[in-house]
């Protein structure tokens, strides 16, 4: 069996085949439908693997020399997939609704990612006890709102050399923001999304548990090398 072969029954045995039904197939990933079967589009995994090798050398070099990389998957199926292995990196990522100017008004985001590093070190050190108890329940209320939609940025210092999106069409400012400011983008996009605006897309399925997890896997590994 050929490493390709081998990959692609790999990617079968995730569900990485399974597309959507072929009304709503997006004209930029043509080349990539093998066939439809009762309904549904099946991906053509060969083409797949060639895809992920593709972003695998992309996030290998964005990744390189300490690069911090963005992951990004607010759907129920990705969000503790992706936080899993951003944590696991140290890297960001994003498991709630994008905020929008995350990229584009970074600096902004920037100030509201400090305040709350620096709310979170005062009340751990004691700092907020000489406060009463009504204002304490505010200051954990500000830190609760931050954490929210801040959490998983704290470890991003600076804007990120790339960013790994779970479905580019659920994640679509996201993509945008990285393309305005020529931000590389990885993502795992099904046969409904426009692919033509991603760096290195992965065609595949990107909506189930098990597809996402194997893709994104490799996408760690390639960023730990």
């Amino acid at each position: 069996m050929t490493t390709t072969d081998a990959k692609v029954s790999e990617m079968f045995a995730a569900g990485a085949h399974f597309g959507y039904s072929k009304s709503s197939r997006h004209s930029s990933v043509q080349d990539y439908i093998f066939g439809v079967k009762d309904g549904v589009q099946v991906v053509d995994l060969e083409k797949t693997v060639g895809l992920l090798e593709k972003a695998l050398e992309g996030m290998t070099k964005a990744a390189a020399n300490g690069g911090k990389v963005i992951f990004v998957g607010s759907k129920n199926e990705a969000q503790d997939i992706v936080k899993s292995a951003a944590k696991t990196l140290g890297m960001p990522y994003v498991t709630t609704r994008w905020i929008g100017g995350t990229l584009t008004n970074y600096s902004e985001i920037k100030k509201r990612v400090t305040k709350l590093s620096r709310m979170m070190e005062d009340r751990e050190k004691g700092e907020y006890e000489k406060y009463n108890k009504k204002e304490q329940l505010d200051l954990d209320k500000q830190i609760e709102k931050l954490q929210k939609h801040y959490t998983g940025l704290l470890t991003l210092t600076e804007l990120p050399k790339a960013i790994v999106v779970v479905d580019s069409k659920a994640e679509a400012i996201a993509v945008k923001e990285a393309n305005d400011m020529n931000i590389p983008v990885i993502s795992i996009s099904n046969t409904d999304c426009d692919i033509s605006t991603i760096t290195y897309p992965i065609v595949a399925n990107d909506s189930s548990a098990k597809s996402i997890s194997y893709f994104i896997s490799a996408l760690a590994e390639a960023a730990k090398k």
